[in-house]
């Protein structure tokens, strides 16, 4: 991408906004599974560029204390994939967005450990203002698009409990993004940023990750 293409305006969310609408998204049926949405944020880091937002958990939490995540939780009884994520996002970051910031959705993603999860893409918009959940999040990150797009990143390895390729992106000198989180949004650098209709279905998680 050139320079001009990274920064976050009105030409940014019209073009991944239009990538979105022309992908042939793949739906998954949640029978069975739990079903959870998370959101994939986009959102201006301090040089007017843009980026996503990724949150660190606490310590203290049940399920993957520590790890990095996406915004996004298991959808309650009668909400709408959508309406899940934009109150994960209320909740976790206290980030209030409406529907119409909702650019569009990416494949469902079914992990080891029994979700089927929905990634939503929103925008957030140039005046977006956040605070972490003490109780669920340590911290929050602006990821920035040309990190996303670093070439070395993402490295695919094998593993011999599984056939499916584990996905990892990598980010700054020794951190990582791992499946389920590195195949959505790895599918978002694909297809939002660049128009490509990457499937991630086949991508696995390494086995820390399908408890």
């Amino acid at each position: 991408m050139d320079d001009h293409h990274y920064l976050y305006d009105g030409h940014m969310r019209a073009r991944i906004t239009a990538n979105l609408k022309a992908y042939q998204r793949t739906p998954a049926s949640a029978e069975g599974l739990k079903h959870a949405a998370v959101a994939i944020t986009l959102i201006r880091d301090d040089k007017g560029e843009g980026a996503y937002v990724l949150t660190r958990r606490t310590g203290r939490l049940n399920n993957h204390p520590g790890q990095f995540a996406l915004p996004g939780g298991r959808i309650d009884e009668g909400e709408t994939p959508i309406e899940g994520a934009l109150r994960e996002l209320r909740e976790e970051v206290n980030l209030h967005l409406e529907a119409d910031a909702v650019l569009g959705l990416l494949d469902d993603y079914q992990t080891q450990s029994g979700y089927l999860i929905t990634p939503i893409v929103v925008w957030a918009g140039d005046r977006a203002e956040m605070a972490a959940n003490p109780d669920e999040v340590a911290k929050i990150h602006r990821i920035t698009f040309r990190e996303l797009n670093r070439p070395d990143s993402p490295e695919f390895d094998d593993i011999p409990e599984s056939e499916r390729p584990v996905i990892r992106l990598l980010m700054g000198d020794d951190d990582s993004l791992h499946a389920p989180t590195a195949a959505m949004v790895y599918q978002f650098r694909e297809v939002g940023l660049h128009g490509r209709p990457t499937k991630v279905a086949h991508l696995g998680e390494p086995v820390w990750a399908w408890r």
